[in-house]
């Protein structure tokens, strides 16, 4: 992912973000997550997804800072990537509850954010 482009890594972002909808759909607390083979599953699927997007946004960190503080500061950003770096180095430390409040409150946010950026990167 590091030579894709930010046009690229932000629509891979987008369709992460759509993904992590899709199969948050049936999930209505934390504890979906771990009472069910499925719910498992969701969780794993979700946070390599959160993973991913982490990783993408660390991507455009390092080549354009600039351009994410655009529409939020430094310390978003930062929390996102640190996600990123908790799923990777201590995936058996995940929490189903955080997981649950990222998808539940945080992802509308940044997928707005994230189309504000792909708007300007077209404009």
């Amino acid at each position: 992912m590091d030579k894709s482009s930010n046009t690229e890594l932000l629509k891979f972002i987008l369709e992460s973000i759509n993904l992590i909808k899709k199969r948050f759909e049936d999930i209505t607390n934390s504890d979906d997550f771990l009472h069910t083979e499925y719910g498992m599953t969701q969780l794993d699927a979700i946070s390599m997804r959160l993973q991913s997007i982490g990783e993408a946004l660390k991507n455009i960190d390092k080549r354009d800072r600039a351009f994410l503080l655009e529409v939020a500061d430094k310390r978003y950003w930062s929390n996102i990537i640190k996600t990123r770096e908790i799923i990777t180095h201590h995936y058996m430390d995940i929490d189903a509850e955080t997981i649950f409040m990222i998808c539940d409150e945080k992802l509308d946010d940044l997928e707005e954010k994230v189309s504000i950026l792909m708007d300007k990167l077209k404009s």
